[in-house]
């Protein structure tokens, strides 16, 4: 049951049709993973716990640093040094009470991956290395978990979502891609970029809650910040994919990831 303060909190939200008081209801009881709490993790936090998502699981091994304020807006100059977990976790909680964090200050792994996930209804891949990419993808696999996956890079960004049984982040790169390749590198970021696919990614978190809309699933969203210009390109599940194919390989973390550096 909604309280009176969450009627008038979640007011525009209630008035549309395809959310109403049932759809806040599930956006409330709903538990979502967010995996980095960084330039992409910001927005994706923000919106979320903005929106009513009840519970909000946030992995990040890192402190927060002066170069980090430029984008990770979830932050502040007083949380310098801090890790970013737990400066993520005061922030939601300033902007709603309602939500409850769940902060991990540590590093995922081949060893608590399927544990951590497996408490959550979605995750949301917001890392900015391949490792945890790859290592996120084959989980939220083997778990039967929708991933919402984002990433920049320079003055671009890209996102979609995995479905289970519709392709997964192998089907459409299958091996690691070059270090500097498609991650926040210190060759440089355009602070808004996450932002924008951070709030694509919260877009598509929601619609995946309340069952409206249609998703990006088996589309490739691609944006180009210097000419404001989005494309698509379409994707399939691949069947011979190591991970989701036919015939998988991979079929625990330890098949295909070795400790994590």
């Amino acid at each position: 049951m909604l309280s009176d303060e969450q009627i008038r909190r979640y007011n525009r939200h209630m008035i549309l049709p395809q959310i109403g008081r049932d759809g806040q209801e599930r956006l409330l009881a709903a538990r979502v993973l967010l995996v980095g709490a960084g330039g992409l993790g910001s927005p994706v936090a923000l919106y979320l716990a903005a929106a009513g998502v009840g519970t909000l699981g946030i992995v990040d091994f890192d402190t927060v640093d002066l170069s980090n304020l430029q984008r990770q807006i979830l932050h502040h100059v007083h949380d310098l040094g801090r890790p970013k977990a737990i400066s993520a976790s005061e922030t939601i909680g300033d902007l709603n009470p309602d939500v409850k964090v769940v902060p991990y200050a540590l590093s995922l792994d081949a060893d608590n991956a399927m544990e951590i996930i497996s408490g959550y209804d979605i995750v949301v891949n917001c890392c900015d290395n391949f490792a945890t990419r790859y290592l996120t993808n084959d989980a939220c696999v083997l778990l039967g978990k929708p991933l919402v996956e984002g990433s920049v890079y320079h003055f671009e960004g890209q996102a979609t979502v995995f479905l289970p049984g519709m392709g997964c982040y192998r089907c459409l790169f299958p091996a690691p891609q070059a270090p500097n390749s498609g991650v926040a590198s210190p060759t440089g970021i355009l602070g808004v970029a996450p932002g924008i696919i951070g709030v694509v990614q919260a877009n598509e978190v929601i619609k995946l809650i309340l069952g409206i809309g249609e998703t990006l699933a088996g589309r490739l969203l691609l944006l180009d910040c210097l000419n404001s210009e989005f494309r698509q390109v379409r994707f399939r599940r691949n069947p011979n994919c190591p991970a989701c194919g036919d015939t998988p390989s991979i079929t625990t973390l330890a098949v295909a990831h070795k400790p994590l550096e």
